[in-house]
């Protein structure tokens, strides 16, 4: 309720009475196809390597860096993407991701040396780097008791990318070749680009800005979308409720005014913080202890997805014998891309085993 007594309501609060409906299938969608598009690129760099390595006579060491440049530019992207999504809106940050993707894809293909190809796979992990901006977005149209089950869903798109790669590459590399690959395996990213005028801003997002008439717009969308209705009242932002509740003077509230040093720094009360700042308040005392958990989490998580992903071509291209590096320089063609599309397929049991495990 307002101060006045008119009925109030949140995003969250619009999104959990309208339901989960075909609105949301149609941002899953949309989302998926940007996740398939960025697990295709990452399981691009488990057939790459060793076919530049075989055509260009790379040393072990250039052929990892091939590799190691797209998580560089994932580490610079993903802050950088992050902070943009923020101050400018999560359409905006998705969509500069995908084209920087597509267009760094497209361009490694027509890479005439080694540096032009390491400068342009760097390119594409900046753009790899904003993929959660896309997943927060779809996520931020989903009602929040439904969240949980819907990410795992969501993440199934990344298993479908990874086999879609590996039977793209299984059918084009012995054939036409590592360029074709690199060109045919950057179209999934300029899809975004083709749809991108029918996806809508995160309400969320809007309101937090202050343009709650927008937010109310796209929140009436989804309501035609899904049969529903918009809560009566007005909409306010999760912020604005916050600060209400903090300024409602409780029996043991200290009437005389707080002292300079008591005030709330801006970083916690601005919505519109960014860059450093929200660094920040991530390592505050109250977070700090939560952060560093899931940051333990994640990149043991990353770690060990990555490690086991690029090492399955290693494990079927005929090289993984001890012996002198001479010995070493076998043809791509030694990679029994039909052993690597295989073993994708375990993402499947994953996937369905975690929807199980929610469900219950």
């Amino acid at each position: 309720m307002g101060e006045d007594g008119t009925p109030t309501f949140t995003v969250d609060e619009a999104l959990l009475a309208m339901g989960f409906g075909k609105f949301q299938i149609l941002v899953l969608a949309y989302a998926g196809m940007g996740w398939v598009s960025e697990a295709m690129e990452m399981m691009l760099l488990s057939f790459i390597g060793p076919a530049v390595q075989s055509i260009w006579g790379l040393s072990s060491h250039e052929e990892s860096l091939i590799t190691s440049v797209v998580f560089v530019g994932m580490l610079i992207g993903a802050y950088s993407w992050g902070v943009v999504s923020d101050k400018h809106g999560r359409r905006k940050g998705f969509l500069i991701t995908a084209v920087v993707t597509s267009g760094a894809g497209f361009l490694s293909a027509l890479a005439p040396n080694y540096v032009s190809l390491i400068i342009l796979r760097c390119l594409v992990g900046l753009g790899l780097g904003g993929g959660p901006v896309l997943c927060s977005w779809f996520l931020e149209f989903i009602p929040a008791p439904s969240r949980g089950t819907w990410m795992v869903v969501f993440q199934g798109f990344w298993t479908v990318g990874t086999i879609f790669e590996a039977s793209l590459a299984w059918f084009v590399m012995p054939t036409l070749g590592w360029r074709w690959l690199l060109a045919l395996s950057s179209l999934p990213s300029s899809f975004l680009l083709l749809f991108y005028g029918l996806a809508p801003e995160s309400p969320r997002f809007l309101c937090l800005k202050g343009r709650k008439a927008e937010a109310l717009g796209i929140l009436e969308k989804i309501a035609r979308l899904n049969g529903a209705k918009v809560p009566s009242g007005i909409l306010v932002s999760d912020h604005e409720i916050e600060l209400a509740g903090k300024s409602i003077p409780m029996e043991d509230t200290q009437l005389l005014p707080p002292k300079d040093s008591e005030y709330t720094t801006p970083m916690e009360t601005n919505p519109n913080a960014g860059g450093i700042s929200s660094v920040l308040k991530l390592l505050s005392p109250e977070l700090v202890r939560s952060t560093t958990l899931l940051w333990i989490v994640f990149f043991g998580n990353a770690f060990s997805y990555y490690g086991l992903v690029l090492l399955t071509t290693e494990l079927h291209n005929g090289r993984n014998r001890c012996g002198p590096n001479e010995l070493h320089s076998e043809k791509s063609q030694d990679v029994s891309y039909k052993d690597v599309f295989i073993t994708t397929f375990a993402g499947i049991v994953l996937c369905l085993s975690s929807d199980n495990f929610i469900f219950l």
